[in-house]
């Protein structure tokens, strides 16, 4: 028979294993800005920005993607950390009956494993049901995915899909005036998100920078990919500048910054 542990050793036990969480994810010593506050869902999921259910659109169209709960973007390159993965597109599929099972790479399964929040969708005219779904570096799934969205293409127009997606970033709010909390979602077009950590070329991450009419700004970076976030700073008006910083290049742009003006109630 095992002898019981003293308190002693449990506690050291104890002391390690929060140490090797901390160590897996460096986001836990990491404090957020005090206007950072928590989303008012606690689940996360992926979503479409700018698509909904019901919608009819012509393609070639640009399909935007969100990651909310505090996920990140980590390219399969390297092994992503906690609470991180790439996204999938799925067409006219249900989630996996098995999460267990890496996911197929075929036309209904559309993986994004450079870190990529768009694609430009080419269906013929019809009707389809999308998906989101997110995966680690071994395309597992997470419990992270969209509701499905059934949208009708109405019309497929000669117009080159290369042309609909330019280098750039830029950032969404709900409106020119907002309550607390309220949340921003960053965008990158033909640019690919990462951690910083992993040190991947052309891979990059979001620095929001909110400067209020009078007083210090407050910079916030989301070095695990984040692709959005709740604020709930003090009433009064605000300017927000997104940039999308090198991962290998420290500190340099890869597109020119975004801004909005916000005013907060």
């Amino acid at each position: 028979m095992n002898p019981i542990p003293s308190r002693n050793a449990l506690t050291l036990a104890l002391m390690l294993m929060a140490s090797a969480a901390q160590a897996q994810s460096p986001s836990a010593t990491e404090k957020p800005h005090p206007w950072q506050a928590a989303a008012p869902r606690l689940t996360a999921e992926a979503y479409f920005t700018n698509l909904k259910d019901g919608d009819r659109i012509e393609t070639p169209y640009l399909l935007k993607f969100g990651l909310s709960g505090g996920w990140g973007l980590a390219p399969i390159a390297q092994p992503g950390r906690t609470k991180s993965g790439h996204h999938h597109l799925l067409i006219n599929r249900d989630l996996p009956l098995n999460f267990k099972q890496a996911l197929p790479f075929n036309d209904q399964y559309i993986h994004f494993g450079k870190g990529q929040m768009e694609t430009v969708l080419t269906l013929a005219p019809g009707t389809y049901t999308l998906r989101m779904l997110l995966a680690d570096q071994q395309h597992l799934p997470h419990f992270v995915y969209s509701k499905p969205a059934t949208i009708t293409v109405t019309k497929k127009n000669a117009t080159d899909p290369r042309t609909l997606s330019v280098p750039g970033v830029s950032l969404q709010l709900e409106g020119p005036v907002v309550k607390n909390p309220f949340r921003v979602q960053f965008h990158a077009s033909a640019l690919n998100v990462a951690h910083l950590a992993q040190r991947l070329p052309d891979t990059g991450h979001f620095r929001l920078t909110v400067t209020p009419a009078s007083g210090a700004p407050a910079v916030m970076a989301f070095v695990e990919g984040q692709t959005e976030v709740w604020l709930a700073p003090p009433a009064g008006n605000y300017t927000l500048q997104l940039e999308l910083l090198d991962n290998v290049k420290t500190g340099q742009p890869l597109a020119p910054a975004a801004t909005a003006s916000v005013r907060v109630e």
